[in-house]
């Protein structure tokens, strides 16, 4: 499988519903939905200063790339089960009368034989439009949703979405930025990756990949490996092996004014076996920077557990077990490939980033539109 590129150039955490006291203006009610290659997950908002407030979210593992791999198509199951989450969504959005929405699906259905009629199906059924966005656009979602997290000291900064069935990768030179303009930069950036001039300091993206690997696609490339740990090291070295065409990965990089962000539910799920959380908590996990030396331990850990001491982890579980080993698989051999010590983690993403694209262009936020 070969990386996509622009021309010239997991484990997941259970998010909890939480209601608000008063129900805000629904003219104000923007929806993103993000279909994935294993979860359905959406975000109903209201605009608040530069950023939203959420009104309520829903997500489920639906697994609709299950079996893909092997044929080529979505399987009848997983898109039952599918349907079967879109409906609670539909239900949601007609609840708080939603008008402004956006609903994509990405890696799954771009490979999928079938997308097309499932996509017809899922209208048919549910009344929901889905759109299937290009891996140009997925990746330049995640990195606006991961601007607050941006230091105003990062010169340069790689973004890296770990999903389902692909992984997007974004390498940003900030360095012609203003510090106190950079998070403002790289929200400039949902209008493209290659913007015509602009008044304002703006962010170049230096280069950009998207990988067919994801937790699942990586984890299925490997399934007739028995042994678990010679399973993950082949399926990291295998995932490094499709860097070889991202142009930062040939040449070496300063340490300094360098910074990660990675934002999945891998590495949500890393730090809240760092932090030792009982019960997945939000405002502990979004934002933390970790080292690569508690990565690494905790990565070992879960080797040290095996299949069955992590199915037995409440922070994984019986059905994540094996996503959390590909992932970490991608994650360790990003942490082998740049010169950082520090990654910083984002529970944030493709729904975030629809949110803020919906916001923006239409002038909402505080200080927008961007």
């Amino acid at each position: 499988m070969t990386p996509r590129r622009s021309k010239g150039a997991g484990a997941f955490p259970k998010v909890v519903e939480t209601p608000v006291p008063a129900r805000p203006d629904s003219d104000a009610l923007y929806a993103a939905l993000d279909l994935g290659t294993n979860s359905c997950r959406m975000l109903i908002a209201q605009p608040k200063g530069s950023g939203f407030h959420v009104v309520d979210s829903f997500s489920k593992s639906v697994q609709l790339g299950t079996g893909l791999e092997r044929t080529g198509r979505l399987s009848r199951s997983s898109m039952a089960r599918t349907i079967q989450a879109l409906r609670i969504c539909q239900q949601k959005l007609k609840r708080n009368r939603v008008k402004r929405m956006r609903l994509v699906t990405t890696e799954a259905c771009r490979r999928a034989k079938n997308s097309r009629e499932f996509i017809r199906q899922v209208k048919r059924e549910t009344g929901l439009p889905l759109e299937i966005i290009q891996p140009e656009e997925e990746a330049r979602l995640a990195v606006i949703s991961c601007a607050p997290l941006v230091s105003t000291k990062t010169e340069q900064l790689l973004v890296v979405d770990i999903g389902g069935g692909s992984t997007e990768l974004v390498w940003i030179d900030l360095s012609s930025v203003p510090g106190r303009d950079r998070p403002a930069a790289i929200m400039r950036l949902h209008a493209g990756f290659h913007t015509a001039a602009s008044p304002f300091p703006t962010a170049k993206v230096v280069d950009w990949i998207s990988v067919p690997l994801g937790v699942a696609t990586l984890r299925d490339q490997f399934n007739d490996v028995e042994d678990d740990s010679a399973r993950f090291a082949l399926m990291s070295w295998f995932f490094e092996e499709h860097l070889a065409n991202f142009a930062p990965y040939k040449d070496v990089q300063a340490r300094a004014g360098f910074q990660i962000v990675g934002t999945s539910g891998t590495v949500t799920t890393v730090a809240a076996s760092h932090l030792g959380l009982k019960r997945y908590d939000r405002t502990k996990v979004d934002g933390l920077r970790m080292t690569s030396d508690q990565i690494d331990k905790v990565i070992r850990g879960y080797l040290e557990l095996g299949p069955n001491g992590r199915r037995r982890d409440p922070r994984i579980g019986e059905d994540r077990q094996a996503l959390i080993m590909s992932g970490s698989a991608i994650l360790q051999a990003l942490l082998r490939c740049w010169p950082t010590d520090r990654l910083s983690v984002a529970d944030r993403g493709l729904r975030e980033g629809l949110l803020y694209a919906q916001m923006s262009a239409d002038g909402v936020l505080e200080d927008g539109p961007f």
